[in-house]
């Protein structure tokens, strides 16, 4: 085979093959083969992590009648040696043989790591590349850096795929790797993507940067790379295989990020409205970082949460007047010419689900806090009338949100003595477990108890207040009733608050779900 028919057939090879390969890995060989039987059906592209296993030669029979009933499958062999990131530890021969069997059992792909390649002679590479397409892979665990040094260093072997993986320390590091990929794909069939939490970007957006395909985990709990999103995420929320030149990209940017819900609801939402576009969750541990990413993606939308609501305000080129008069914003849109303007949704969040109960003139409110959340509530609420009490573990910051928004701040022994229409927690506490409360039982004396935390859906302050017969406001209202109006303002459409709503509490269901059973074991 001539090395013009082989780059003729990658390009082939790379027009049939499916945006996302998902990898499987497995204890044996028997329980990885079940796995690639289960996924055949509705993912006809799959790499077995032959490395994985510990006789990965007891698995060529099995791969074989794997691969003879379902033509279909493009499956990518690899055994990645230890020495670079995988889990083989024999010699390279013994690497060759694996991988060379493997092709000879229908395996239209081999993964041959850069550290082995350039230890092999031009006949061993032309041999191998002879029985399957080769994929030289290149894995860098610990930065993005020298993509173009070590492409050319790629170069120097013959191969139909060069992937080259580095790892995200920040957001800007997906711009370095879709820049590169943007550089070279006209010259090279290229796979690159970063890894880690910050490299979710790349992995959904790399396609159309000119990433042959990207890599999918099985389940969660079966990620074979740090940072891999499920294939059926990538397909499902991210709508992957419709991701082209024209998406819009939208994002929640915070820190931590990793557990928020926003990329569910509001994918769901783009979907429903038909609006070409994804949403993905920034974990962005820097002003500075962040703002450079939605520069050069460009992202046009993003909801700010913790920490950064207030500090992101200086770097906006306008706000609306109530989010000036707040000091706090959760949500940017980005312009054509590239200016940011920023809004504050937080207040529908917590007065649409009050109005839907109650009169907020003279109504009689604890807000609990004096962060970002907190301020668009008081302010909110004072604008519409209500006579607003603040608590905060900070006194200075309370009593300075109460001189800005003309509300009363009170002390924690005062609660004794006091009784309340409403009491809103808009602090953390209680976020992602049910036993934090801020406040105590005997402390709760209100008709209605309103938690921003949404995540679980049911907090102890909430389980608190129910037992002291109060009427409970999830903060999954909060939250997609904040979500629907940035929806709203970016995309100019009515957002699909039912089905949002319907979306949230089935996740935090899940969630809820997942957290007893492991506690369980």
């Amino acid at each position: 085979m001539t090395a013009e028919n082989n780059h003729y057939g990658s390009r082939l090879l790379r027009l049939r093959l499916p945006r996302v390969c998902v990898a499987i890995a497995g204890t044996d060989a028997s329980e990885m083969l079940e796995k690639a039987e289960v996924l055949a059906r509705d993912n006809p592209f799959i790499e077995l992590r032959l490395d994985y296993l510990p006789k990965p030669g007891l698995a060529l029979g099995r791969i074989r009648e794997f691969t003879e009933s379902h033509p279909h499958v493009a499956v990518i062999a690899t055994c990645r040696r230890a020495a670079s990131g995988g889990k083989f530890r024999g010699p390279i021969p013994s690497q060759l043989e694996v991988l060379g069997k493997a092709a000879d059992a229908g395996c239209k792909l081999v993964d041959v790591e850069l550290q082995t390649a350039i230890r092999l002679k031009p006949a061993q590479i032309d041999k191998l590349r002879a029985k399957a397409a080769l994929v030289l892979s290149f894995h860098d665990f610990r930065a993005t850096q020298k993509l173009d040094e070590t492409l050319k260093k790629m170069t120097g072997y013959p191969a139909d795929f060069y992937k080259i993986v580095s790892t995200a320390t920040s957001l800007s590091d997906n711009v370095t790797m879709m820049k590169f990929l943007e550089r070279h794909q006209d010259a090279h069939s290229l796979v690159g993507l970063c890894m880690g939490e910050q490299g979710i970007i790349s992995r959904v957006l790399g396609a159309r940067a000119g990433s042959a395909f990207t890599f999918g985990a099985l389940t969660a709990d079966e990620k074979t790379a740090p940072g891999q999103v499920t294939a059926r995420e990538l397909r499902s929320i991210y709508r992957i295989d419709q991701v082209d030149a024209a998406t819009k990209v939208f994002g929640v940017a915070g820190d931590p990020i990793e557990h928020s819900l926003s990329p569910a609801i509001m994918n769901a939402a783009l979907r429903r409205e038909n609006v070409n576009g994804v949403f993905l969750a920034l974990h962005a541990r820097s002003l500075k970082d962040l703002l450079a990413c939605v520069k050069e993606i460009p992202i046009q939308g993003l909801a700010i949460t913790m920490p950064h609501k207030q500090a992101i305000l200086s770097h906006l080129d306008n706000t609306d007047p109530f989010t000036a008069k707040i000091g706090a914003c959760n949500t940017i849109v980005r312009s054509a010419d590239g200016k940011l303007y920023g809004f504050n949704t937080d207040t529908s969040g917590v007065v649409r689900p009050l109005e839907q109960r109650m009169t907020l003139q003279d109504a009689k409110i604890l807000v609990l806090g004096a962060g970002g959340a907190a301020r668009a509530a008081v302010f909110g609420l004072r604008e519409r009338g209500a006579q607003v009490s603040i608590l905060n573990r900070s006194v200075a910051a309370a009593q300075k949100l109460g001189r800005q928004a003309r509300a009363r701040t009170i002390k924690r022994p005062d609660l004794k003595k006091l009784e309340f229409d409403v009491i809103i927690n808009a602090t953390p506490v209680g976020m992602g477990n049910t036993k934090e409360s801020p406040l105590n039982a005997e402390e709760i004396k209100a008709k209605y108890v309103f938690d921003m935390v949404y995540d679980p859906s049911e907090t102890r302050l909430l389980k608190l207040a129910k037992e002291r017969g109060c009427e409970v406001i999830a903060g999954s209202e909060m939250f997609v009733h904040q979500a629907a109006r940035q929806f709203e303002i970016w995309t100019g459409k009515p957002a699909p608050r039912e089905d949002m709503l319907r979306i949230v509490n089935q996740a935090l269901t899940e969630r809820a779900a997942a957290r007893n059973g492991s506690m369980s074991k």
